[in-house]
């Protein structure tokens, strides 16, 4: 079944997503996504702390799925597709979920997994499905990978790509954010994912964090070449930080993508990374530098520049958000809004007025 195939049976089915401690925790990004952006009918959502609790207060995503205990609760909501949706640290499968899942394919339902794990030939798995049901592993890497050459940047599209201080901290949110509101205008745009969550809300794009390394950049300027002449705007979702230490994905996008623009996301008020607190973020307009100078490397690639800031406001009130976002835009002298919150307008203005 291609991934296209399975792009269309999810938009068509009612899916369950198994999102275990991830909904207050700080592992369900992918779940949360998915509510937030996914057109699937969500049918509930597994979480063992916070079953029988309301999905909208505690997410703020107005979608009234039900938040159940495990698997075999939400079977009584008649899913065909269990998605799952926590990204623990380094992606591997806890034991205690492949219980869950096995009672899911013994169920009938077919497996979406966003793991470094691969499910498809789980022994444990692949002897309980049957002829209709599948399992698709999201991480997978592509065929026929070229060394990247850098020749993005011969196109004439505009390439907007996400960058941020932080990992998890909204860079995909922020792509689809933009991308909904070019489309909105009428823009001839695409989003393109490059991780797991984005690509089982679009279909289209990679999961960079499967290919091997000397691959990436070209994996990147692989899937930016077959979309950059039919497009004329492309919002590439951002992965990982230059700041983090144990970063290795966002070169790989500056090289591939060989952007015309990019757009910096920042969690309002974080002063160090986040499980490091001994790596301080540094002051705003040094990040822009920063990314600015990466991208041009000294002038011999694409010179992209920073057009606007992305802050993640979530966990501040209205008022407090608003005054994160000004004191930003005074000390950086660049646009600055939550485009989950207030709209993606803002920041694509700030795109288009940029030349190529």
């Amino acid at each position: 079944m291609t991934t296209d195939n399975i792009q269309s049976k999810i938009k068509n089915s009612k899916i369950v997503i198994l999102l275990h401690d991830g909904i207050q925790g700080q592992n369900g990004k992918t779940g949360l996504s998915l509510l937030r952006y996914s057109q699937a009918e969500i049918v509930a959502v597994i979480d063992r702390q916070s079953a029988g609790k309301s999905l909208p207060e505690l997410t703020k995503i107005p979608r009234n799925a039900p938040i159940v205990a495990s698997v075999n609760e939400a079977i009584a909501y008649h899913p065909e597709i269990l998605v799952i949706g926590i990204a623990p640290s380094g992606g591997a499968l806890p034991d205690e979920w492949l219980a869950e899942i096995k009672q899911a394919v013994s169920s009938g339902l077919s497996i979406v997994n966003g793991l470094h794990t691969p499910l498809a030939n789980h022994p444990d798995l692949k002897s309980l499905l049957q002829p209709q049901q599948w399992i698709w592993d999201v991480r997978q890497e592509p065929a026929k990978l070229p060394i990247a050459s850098g020749k993005a940047r011969t196109l004439t599209c505009k390439r907007v790509l996400t960058v941020g201080t932080d990992m998890g901290i909204g860079k995909m949110s922020t792509s689809l954010e933009l991308n909904a509101t070019a489309q909105h205008r009428g823009l001839n745009s695409k989003f393109l994912a490059t991780g797991q969550a984005g690509l089982m809300i679009s279909g289209d794009g990679i999961a960079l964090d499967a290919v091997r390394v000397d691959f990436a950049a070209g994996a990147v300027e692989q899937m930016v070449i077959q979309f950059g002449s039919t497009h004329d705007l492309l919002i590439i979702e951002g992965q990982g930080s230059l700041l983090h230490p144990g970063s290795t994905a966002t070169l790989p996008l500056l090289r591939g993508t060989q952007p015309t623009d990019l757009i910096l996301v920042h969690r309002a008020n974080q002063t160090h990374i986040r499980n490091h607190p001994n790596v301080l973020i540094p002051p705003l307009p040094a990040v822009v530098q920063l990314y600015e100078i990466v991208a041009a490397a000294g002038g011999a690639l694409y010179p992209a520049r920073v057009a606007g800031i992305a802050m993640n406001t979530f966990h501040l009130d209205e008022v407090a958000a608003r005054e994160a976002i000004a004191q930003v835009e005074t000390e950086t002298g660049l646009p600055c809004t939550d485009p989950v919150r207030f709209g993606g307008d803002l920041l694509l203005d700030a795109v288009m007025e940029t030349k190529n």
